[in-house]
């Protein structure tokens, strides 16, 4: 990874305590509004926000820091919105008498030229293009004035002074009494399953089938799915027509290595790899291809019809699929995680991905998770970066025991203690190191290295 020019972190969010972002409520809202009424939004077309808003920024980096200041004192505060408005008044006050003073002295000049005069006060209305209107006061914003209000409010309410109203505004969330349900943000299911009126102009079903191996419904929709890959391809992708072929897709997004596996624990679905399909009026318009697995659901790709990219298909599955994996956490306790891929920091159109948060990257010399916020700073000053800032921490299940790495040669089974006393080649030795550092002691165990 030190070597490469785009170092891919291995991207994971945890599902349980995520929380929309606003422009992920807005794809959940444009979604909602097309499947009520038809609207399309005139708006960005692009399938995933590559860079977060500045709301998403703020939200994300200071959430935790209260937007009141905790040291307020109301009297103070009353003063000072006294002396802005008598400052405010006295500055409109001069200014008119500014007018009246210049105009009067412009009526005297012209009078003595014989000019006709009119009335001695005159508010000419300011020119376009000119900046904005002196004689009236400064503009302020709207969220400015709410704050005002609801602070003369207070004060009207608590006329002697006393602070407490006030002061339960200005601690901290964490020493606040727990909220009222009603009072609470909308959660990620509330803005998925919003209900729609019974006259919605469309119709939106999510089916999750079995894609290996396949399931009946499956293969009733295989032609139908492919379809959609192969637009998706030449469309988004730049493909031409004869790459994306049926067994190309089948073997990129069909075929997996996974067995199927029905725990009485697990996912009513089972274990193995999925599609969940997006049926729009009865056509598949998205489809994404996910693996459920004993501990995450990890999202492996997606492809959508290009004709429904307004709606943002590839934010709003990502949504779903995070949605999707809390809901098989109520059935298997352990199954916590969302494996999003590869997480690129030089790329944009893999950096979107870090806007799903809380999420961490793995650290490719310790193999322990970091929260995203952690590495964020290293990754703008390098693009290799480690992690784990305990410089003495190392991976805990390296390859310590390389004689006991299991290889199949010449139809047998045996430790690689055995298998190298057969070779003579020098080279044979640094592959065999390097597939044991790759994938640590406890996987050499278990996985077989095929050697010819």
């Amino acid at each position: 990874m030190n070597q490469t020019c785009c170092p891919q972190y291995t991207i994971r969010c945890r599902p349980l305590q995520f929380q929309p972002s606003k422009s992920h409520k807005k794809v959940l809202k444009k979604m909602l509004k097309f499947l009520a009424k038809g609207e399309i939004s005139k708006g960005n077309c692009e399938d995933e926000p590559m860079e977060p808003t500045v709301e998403d920024a703020v939200s994300s980096d200071f959430g935790l820091i209260n937007k009141l200041d905790i040291h307020c004192d109301l009297k103070t505060l009353n003063d000072d919105l006294r002396k802005s408005l008598e400052s405010e008044e006295k500055k409109k006050a001069k200014r008119e008498e500014s007018n009246e003073i210049t105009h009067s002295q412009d009526m005297k000049e012209k009078l003595g030229s014989g000019e006709p005069s009119c009335s001695v006060k005159v508010h000419t209305a300011p020119q376009p293009g000119r900046g904005a209107d002196l004689s009236k006061p400064p503009c302020r914003k709207a969220k400015e004035i709410r704050k005002e209000r609801k602070r003369l409010k207070l004060m009207q309410q608590n006329p002697a002074g006393e602070c407490e109203g006030f002061q339960a505004q200005c601690q901290p969330s964490s020493l606040l009494p727990p909220k009222t349900k009603s009072n609470q943000p909308k959660s990620l299911e509330d803005l998925i399953f919003e209900s729609l009126p019974e006259n919605a102009s469309h119709k939106l079903e999510v089916r999750v089938v079995r894609s290996s191996p396949p399931s009946s419904q499956f293969k009733a929709t295989f032609q139908e799915s492919y379809q959609v890959y192969k637009r998706y391809q030449m469309v988004v992708h730049r493909d031409p027509p004869d790459k994306p072929t049926v067994s190309q897709f089948t073997r990129f997004l069909c075929s997996s290595p996974l067995e199927t596996e029905n725990s009485p624990n697990g996912p009513d679905c089972g274990y193995g790899s999925f599609h969940q399909q997006y049926w729009l009026d009865g056509k598949i318009i998205a489809v994404g291809v996910i693996d459920i697995l004993p501990y995450c659901v990890s999202s492996v790709y997606l492809y959508y019809d290009p004709d429904y990219s307004f709606l943002s298909l590839g934010v709003y599955s990502a949504l779903r699929e995070i949605a999707f994996t809390r809901q098989l956490h109520e059935k298997t306790p352990q199954l916590s995680y969302y494996y999003m891929g590869f997480y690129i920091h030089s790329c944009p159109k893999m950096k979107y991905k870090g806007q799903y948060r809380p999420s961490d990257l793995l650290c490719p010399e310790t193999y322990v998770w970091v929260p995203i916020e952690q590495c964020l700073p290293s990754l703008e000053k390098s693009k290799y970066c480690r992690f784990n800032q305990d410089l003495e921490a190392v991976d805990e299940g390296r390859s310590k025991e390389p004689d006991r790495l299991q290889v199949f040669y010449k139809k047998a089974i045996m430790p690689y203690g055995v298998y190298k006393k057969q070779q003579r080649d020098p080279s044979e030795e640094a592959a065999v190191l390097q597939y044991a550092r790759l994938v640590g002691q406890a996987c050499s165990e278990r996985m077989l290295l095929f050697r010819n």
